[in-house]
Parts: C-alpha cells; sequence; structure tokens
C-alpha cells in the first residue's frame, strides 16, 4: 500500500472519529446520557487518531533530518571532489619534480654540485608543499573531509594549517548536519582567533570507541582561567565588536554536543614555545 493511500484512509477515520464526537455531544445533549459502547468506540477511535499523529510526526522529523544530510552532501562533496583534483596535480607536479632531479646529472660536472644541487631543488618543492591536504583523504566521512577542506582554503593566507589523522574510519554520535555545526563553529573561532600577522593552526582527527575525536588548537596569548570559563556562556565573546555571535555559536555547539551524550571542552597547551587555545570535541 502506497504512503498517498494510507494518507487517504488515516484522514477518512480522523473524518468518522469527528462525527462519532459530535453525534456523542449532540446525544448527551439531547438524552442526557452517554452510550458506554459509544463511549469506548471514541476512545479508541481518539487513542489510534493520537498515534497517528505521534507518527506522522517522527516521521516528518525524521524526512526534515535526511533533508539536511543530502544539504550536507550536496554543499562539501564538490569541495571534496576539488581536493582529489589538487591531489592529482600535485601527483603530476612529483612526476615532473622527480624528473628533473633524476636528469641534473646531465647538466652537472662533478658528484659534489650534484647533490649539492639535488638537496636545495627538495628543499625548494618541500617549501612549496602540495600534500598538506593530503590526509584529508584518507577518513571516510567525505562530507567532513569537504567541509574541512573548505575551510582551510578560504581562510587567511597567512594562517598556516596543519592536520593530523590518527584513524581513517570516522564514526560519531550525531548526524552529519548536526556534526558540521558543531565543528564549523570550532574551526571558524579557530581561525578568527589567530593573530592578526599570521599564526598556525592545529587540526587531530580521531574516532575512539565509535565516538569521534576533533581537537582543534590555535596560536593565542594566554588566556585567563576566569575568562575560559566564560567561553560556553549564551552571548559571551572575547571581542567586544562581535559581542554575542561566537558565545552563541559555542553555547549552541556544546548544547547539540551535549544533547547527543558527547562533551566539548577547552583548555590551553604551550607547543614550541607557544601558547595555544585548545577545543576538544567528542561526540
Amino acid at each position: 500500500m502506497s504512503k498517498e493511500i494510507k494518507k487517504v484512509l488515516y484522514r477518512v477515520f480522523c473524518f468518522f472519529s469527528l462525527a462519532i464526537a459530535i453525534y456523542l455531544v449532540i446525544d448527551l445533549k439531547v438524552s442526557r446520557t452517554l452510550d458506554l459502547k459509544m463511549i469506548i468506540v471514541f476512545i479508541l477511535f481518539l487513542i489510534v487518531i493520537i498515534w497517528g499523529t505521534i507518527d506522522w510526526k517522527m516521521s516528518n522529523d525524521i524526512i526534515k533530518e535526511q533533508q539536511k544530510e543530502l544539504m550536507m552532501y550536496q554543499l562539501y562533496i564538490q569541495p571534496m571532489e576539488e581536493l582529489v583534483k589538487e591531489i592529482r596535480a600535485k601527483q603530476h607536479e612529483f612526476d615532473n619534480h622527480l624528473n628533473a632531479i633524476l636528469n641534473l646529472h646531465l647538466t652537472v660536472d662533478n658528484y659534489e654540485d650534484l647533490v649539492r644541487q639535488q638537496s636545495e631543488y627538495v628543499k625548494e618543492i618541500s617549501r612549496d608543499g602540495g600534500n598538506q591536504y593530503l590526509p584529508l583523504l584518507r577518513i571516510s566521512d567525505k562530507v567532513l573531509a569537504g567541509f574541512l577542506y573548505s575551510k582551510i582554503v578560504s581562510s587567511r593566507e597567512e594562517i598556516e594549517t596543519i592536520i593530523e589523522v590518527r584513524s581513517k574510519e570516522i564514526i560519531s554520535g550525531v548526524s552529519e548536519h548536526r556534526l558540521i555545526e558543531i565543528v564549523g563553529v570550532l574551526v571558524d573561532n579557530a581561525y578568527e582567533a589567530c593573530p592578526k600577522e599570521g599564526g598556525k593552526v592545529r587540526m587531530i582527527l580521531d574516532s575512539q570507541y565509535d565516538h569521534l575525536f576533533f581537537q582543534i588548537l590555535n596560536q593565542h596569548e594566554k588566556v585567563s582561567f576566569e575568562e575560559i570559563g566564560h567561553f560556553f556562556e549564551d552571548g559571551y565573546s572575547t571581542k567586544s565588536k562581535e559581542k554575542g555571535r561566537r558565545g552563541i555559536g559555542l553555547y549552541r555547539a556544546k548544547a547539540i554536543a551535549e544533547k547527543a551524550g558527547g562533551e566539548i571542552t577547552v583548555g590551553q597547551e604551550e607547543i614550541g614555545g607557544e601558547n595555544y587555545i585548545q577545543f576538544t570535541v567528542v561526540i
């Protein structure tokens, strides 16, 4: 039986239930008595109507969640495809660099110059990079990978992003669009909080006991414990110009995580003599 036929039958059922209810009300006014059998029938009809309404509401919520999931896939699969194209292009460049290194001996007269020029060439192409996004290709959650890639490439050029992937299988306890909402708040805040002259953002992705472990750190001057304690308050912001925006984001992200049985924590860590603000979400 199709869904449309079920809907029609359910509406007919509701109509008859309403007719019985009207009949009972009229009968009560006319005879001042109520038929016990009719009352029982009406109660049964009422229970079925309530059950049907609840079932419809749950089905409608599931459909909305699926629509949001589809939107996430459509929105962030394209950046993932662009990432794959970029890696392939870098692979082609790597092949060209490798050929250049292998043929340096044709233009160099002695062994010492050959070693020196090869070392300089390798250092140069290493600085040029190209493989900094490669870890994202390894994770199973392609929507999350595409989302993080889109955030990284749209960040300020003077900010260096370092990604560490500890597990290829990324499993979380929330829907895709909820996960993106939580991670998006943390990533946006990390890039915004970096010093104007640049800095570093570090991301760690892992799965532990069927839960996502995501940690993000950004360079920032030391913050007092009192101020850290206010980070998740509704409307709190470390920037007066943006008062309300950041606080609402962190407040909502924490609420979503906790509702799903997860948690978000914040702290500070010193790496290489530099202070970092650290957010960790396990969900």
